[in-house]
């Protein structure tokens, strides 16, 4: 869709209309022409990782003393924003759980060491990571974590199990929530650790099936007695909760970037369509019920676009988006949902059939209401806050 209300003018900076740019061209040239074939393969290759890291485009959100970019909230929407816009949604999780949701808790609570460390392999896109939260008896309730870590001398002793991990059997790295206080209630008592690939104990479980994200690995995590070191303790004993939480607002603007993409894609393939499918001696788009369907469709996206990067200019100021975050993550999910069902209608058969891109967008765009806080739990942060 146009940029109708001057949103690039208005609220970014010229370095981020250049990202947008640069993350275009990096589509166009190293994602379009292999996408389906990752599809197929159930990954995106380490090559891609490595590819993104030497165009400088892990680090967006990364400051500029940890060897980031310094773009901050505005660039990351635009980056999640333009990857969704290639219709491979599985693939924008992939890249985006190791640049957006996993390693910025080193820079927010890592110590210099931990950060020396692994950050520069981690921009580079040398390591892969992913964050292992979910369990199978909890998901959306963080503080259903069953997940034991126990300190033992130098090190920590996990055991427990993570499911529905982006990444599983990719990654070099997971960052990895568990119980270290038995006693605590509600969010206290967790930490958050580094885990590294070859840990003693650590093993992976089945590659999982999904119905859309075919291009992103998932997979499962199992812990048995599995020692990873103190030293990979992220910040305090304890906190591992908070700093889960403290990462929120920015995971809720990258979900809802990654889902307007998706939209957008999906509303240009569908007015395309239209335009050129001939029916009832004209075309699609001559009958009136479907063009004001897409006219209230583009209406929807064009107004929570802008909510999205309203947000994320107040977020570039280091203010919370609690109650905001949590309406973005509910409302924009839903209905690019509403807009991809509406989509494949409109291409009828050609929208059912496996290759569209809108059956594809459709698939993948589903889990975006579901992962990473169902809606209906959003709703009821929006809800205690109004």
């Amino acid at each position: 869709m146009q940029d109708f209300l001057g949103i690039e003018e208005t609220l970014l900076a010229e370095d981020h209309r250049l990202l947008r740019q640069q993350v275009q061209r990096f589509v166009e040239t190293n994602i379009a022409p292999h996408a389906i074939q990752w599809e197929d393969e159930g990954r995106v290759p380490s090559s891609m990782f490595a590819a993104l890291g030497e165009a400088g485009l892990l680090s967006i959100a990364f400051p500029e003393d940890l060897g980031g970019s310094g773009l901050g909230p505005l660039g990351s929407v635009v980056f999640n924003e333009e990857l969704g816009r290639s219709g491979f949604g599985g693939l924008t999780a992939s890249i985006t759980v190791h640049s957006d949701m996993t390693a910025l808790h080193l820079a927010r609570a890592g110590d210099p060491d931990q950060q020396r460390r692994w950050l520069p392999d981690i921009l580079a896109g040398r390591k892969i990571c992913a964050l292992g939260v979910t369990e199978p008896r909890g998901g959306s309730d963080l503080t259903r974590m069953s997940t034991r870590a126990v300190l033992d001398g130098d090190a920590y002793v996990l055991n427990g199990a993570k499911t529905f991990i982006t990444n599983a059997n990719i990654a070099d790295l997971y960052f990895v929530v568990a119980r270290t206080d038995a006693d605590a209630r509600g969010g206290a008592g967790f930490s958050l650790f580094v885990v590294e690939r070859d840990t003693v104990g650590l093993s992976l479980g089945a590659r999982l099936s999904k119905t859309g994200w075919h291009s992103s690995d998932t997979g499962e995590l199992f812990f048995d007695n599995a020692r990873v070191p103190a030293a990979n303790l992220i910040g305090e004993e304890g906190r591992g909760f908070y700093y889960m939480m403290a990462g929120l607002d920015h995971e809720r603007l990258c979900a809802a970037a990654q889902a307007l993409g998706l939209a957008d894609a999906a509303l240009d393939a569908t007015l395309a369509w239209v335009r050129g499918r001939e029916a009832y001696g004209g075309t699609l788009w001559d009958l009136q019920v479907i063009r004001h369907e897409l006219a209230k469709l583009a209406t929807e996206l064009l107004s929570a676009r802008s909510f999205l990067y309203l947000a994320a200019a107040k977020s570039a100021r280091d203010e919370r988006l609690q109650m905001e975050g949590a309406m973005l993550k509910a409302y924009v999910p839903e209905f690019v949902n509403r807009l991809t069902y509406k989509c494949v209608q409109f291409h009828g058969g050609a929208g059912y059939m496996s290759g569209a891109p809108v059956e594809r967008i459709s698939r993948d765009a589903r889990i975006l209401a579901i992962g990473g806080g169902a809606a209906e739990v959003m709703y009821d942060e929006v809800a205690k806050r109004l």
